[in-house]
């Protein structure tokens, strides 16, 4: 591995080559320890104030059309390791979302829940059960990990988060070397005000509601993309 090369013994350790002081270090592992305290807590308390709102965005999901209330999908976590994201359900139950000769087929719902970012919610579970934080950046479908480079990877120093930089700074209207940049520029200045200013972010992006779905398309540019950058086939 090169020097430049992201090496995740721990999410702070090595980064870029670059070595944090034993009095940095230190400080960058309470803000995590302070940081997962605070996810566990808060989600949980969510979970359950947030449980009327679930109930009726299950009701009026299956109303809608049929098919289950939640979307599984297989994502990359923390140092790669995969988790299965939970999504509320916004697309007709047989899309396919690997077929990506033809868009994405949303129910009536599924815009609205998509456009405000309720669908996300669910992923509070995800949050307690130690697979993603409130910030950090999006947990991306296996695909992107498999054509990253080491450095491209170094975004999975720290745990997936529900929001993050990237996706405060633009969602999808951002290119994905752009979100690859803001997501190492997340973990490069991990700490408390940096997740201030990202939640204060995503506040004025979710009101805009634009920019929200990436598209099988997209998906499969972005992914092109990156084996090009990384010369693999």
């Amino acid at each position: 591995m090169s020097q430049n090369s992201v090496q995740l013994r721990t999410p702070y350790e090595v980064f870029l080559g670059e070595r944090y002081s034993k009095s940095k270090l230190a400080r960058l592992i309470t803000f995590g320890c302070f940081k997962r305290g605070f996810d566990l807590v808060v989600s949980s308390a969510s979970l359950v104030l947030l449980s009327p709102l679930f109930a009726v965005v299950a009701v009026v999901i299956k109303l809608d059309s049929p098919g289950p209330v939640f979307f599984r999908q297989e994502r990359t976590g923390k140092h790669g390791k995969v988790f299965k994201m939970y999504k509320f359900r916004s697309m007709v139950a047989d899309n396919d979302v690997k077929d990506v000769s033809c868009k994405d087929k949303y129910t009536r719902v599924g815009k609205f829940i998509r456009r405000t970012s309720i669908d996300e919610l669910p992923q509070l579970i995800n949050v307690v059960k130690g697979q993603m934080s409130f910030i950090g950046p999006r947990p991306w479908i296996t695909a992107y990990w498999d054509n990253m480079n080491e450095t491209e990877r170094g975004r999975a120093a720290v745990r997936p988060g529900i929001t993050g930089l990237a996706a405060a700074k633009g969602r999808n209207g951002l290119t994905i070397f752009e979100k690859i940049n803001y997501d190492l520029e997340y973990v490069r200045n991990f700490s408390l005000k940096q997740d201030i200013k990202v939640v204060l972010l995503t506040v004025g992006t979710v009101l805009k509601g634009n920019e929200v779905d990436a598209g099988k398309g997209r998906i499969r540019d972005d992914i092109n993309e990156l084996k090009k950058r990384n010369h693999k086939k």
